[in-house]
């Protein structure tokens, strides 16, 4: 019942909301009782888009610092508010709201923000800390329906985002629960704890290691083969996020054999072009991490002729994020010790996949509209063959140099 109120509290501020926001009038409130601020930086598409949580790759896009000073500080903005209600809300039934939106008058567009004011201000909004509870209330409840349970680990993927949140899910029993929620036998319920998982450690040292004593790394690895083509992606994003500039995640990742498993996705020219992205993603995020971190021991896999052949072989696809994402696995690769320049060449024929891609830019540069990314990934393929130039430039003089030798002490 408290669920439901709570619900029809921000449901309602929403309908309020969404009318002046998408009608593209520009009010500010600046009284220190509200301190509401409408914004005509959101159209209706992008509204909309919020009803599905986007998943970024990249490692640099952080969870969101929120204010929260404690469990209990509720919403931190009305813009918040918005996030989480929008993305629980029928996206038909907010399109239909926009249409009617369009056709007010600004003196009713302007009682609607009195009304909206009013309505935060009477009722108490639920804190981010009691919507978590309710949603692991959900899943800890084992009458919950599948979609009780699909709907409370869908909010928790919104709710985990900012960095206060995603500390405080351990506190409350959260992490356990959504960890156990990893053996469900829906494979959806399966996906979204993965990716709930992944989004709360992305960035977050505190929560990895919360994560990985719960022993969740080993389930993930195994969920990264899943016949489920959306379950291992998402299983591959809470991976890498766990062991992102984490020893000891990456000590149990190598234990599991996760360098295999990266490079049978590599390798394998049939797995979806999603899997094979963010596995060479993984890759250079791991070759980084040794580079800034040169007195930890290098992985096996690294001197690994087969593994490394299977990045060069990435240059070769059609696809130009996945041959950007391989010219930086192979910049990084190419500047540790243990990698050996001959090996790349004689083994991985790099010179032959280099100049390759270089014809193939040359062509696209030639297309006006695919001809600034062509430009941007030439400069980043010439980077990389000047360091594996300046590598077996370095091998060839020492050959040399020990070839001397040799002559010298033959005569002498």
């Amino acid at each position: 019942m408290e669920r439901v109120a709570l619900r029809f509290l921000v449901a309602t501020a929403l309908i309020l909301s969404v009318a002046t926001v998408i009608s593209g009038e520009l009010v500010n409130e600046t009284s220190a009782t509200a301190g509401l601020l409408w914004s005509t930086g959101k159209d209706e598409s992008d509204l909309l888009s919020k009803a599905e949580p986007e998943n970024s790759n990249n490692s640099s896009s952080s969870a969101v610092v929120n204010d929260h000073e404690d469990l209990d500080g509720g919403f931190s903005s009305l813009e918040g508010m918005l996030h989480w209600a929008i993305g629980h809300s029928d996206p038909t039934k907010l399109k239909e709201g926009a249409e009617d939106a369009q056709r007010l008058s600004a003196s009713e567009l302007q009682k609607r923000q009195l009304e909206l004011k009013e309505l935060i201000e009477k009722m108490k909004m639920p804190s981010d800390a009691e919507l978590m509870r309710m949603a692991i209330d959900d899943l800890n409840n084992s009458s919950s329906s599948l979609g009780d349970r699909q709907r409370a680990l869908q909010e928790l993927l919104i709710l985990v985002e900012p960095l206060d949140n995603a500390n405080d899910l351990n506190k409350l029993g959260g992490l356990a629960i959504v960890i156990q929620e990893l053996d469900h036998p829906d494979q959806d319920i399966r996906r979204l704890s993965a990716w709930v998982l992944g989004k709360a450690c992305q960035n977050n040292a505190a929560v990895q290691k919360q994560i990985l004593e719960l022993g969740a790394l080993t389930k993930l690895i195994k969920m990264v083969q899943s016949t489920s083509i959306e379950e291992a992606i998402k299983a591959l994003y809470a991976v890498s996020a766990l062991i992102q500039n984490n020893l000891a995640g990456q000590e149990i990742f190598y234990a599991e054999a996760g360098d295999t498993m990266l490079q049978e996705i590599l390798s394998n020219s049939s797995n979806d072009i999603r899997l094979r992205r963010k596995a060479v993603s993984v890759v250079a995020d791991l070759a980084e991490y040794q580079l800034e971190n040169i007195a930890i021991a290098e992985s096996p896999c690294f001197r690994n002729h087969l593994f490394l052949n299977s990045v060069v072989d990435l240059t070769a696809s059609t696809d130009l994020d996945l041959q950007e994402k391989a010219l930086v696995a192979i910049k990084n690769l190419l500047q540790l010790k243990t990698t050996e320049a001959l090996v790349f060449k004689d083994f991985c024929n790099l010179d032959g996949s280099l100049e390759r891609m270089r014809q193939q830019l040359l062509d696209l540069m030639a297309e006006e509209d695919r001809r600034d990314y062509a430009v941007d990934l030439e400069t980043l393929r010439r980077e990389v063959e000047q360091i594996f130039h300046e590598k077996l430039g370095k091998v060839e003089n020492t050959a040399s140099l020990v070839s001397g030798y040799n002559f010298h002490a033959i005569l002498f």
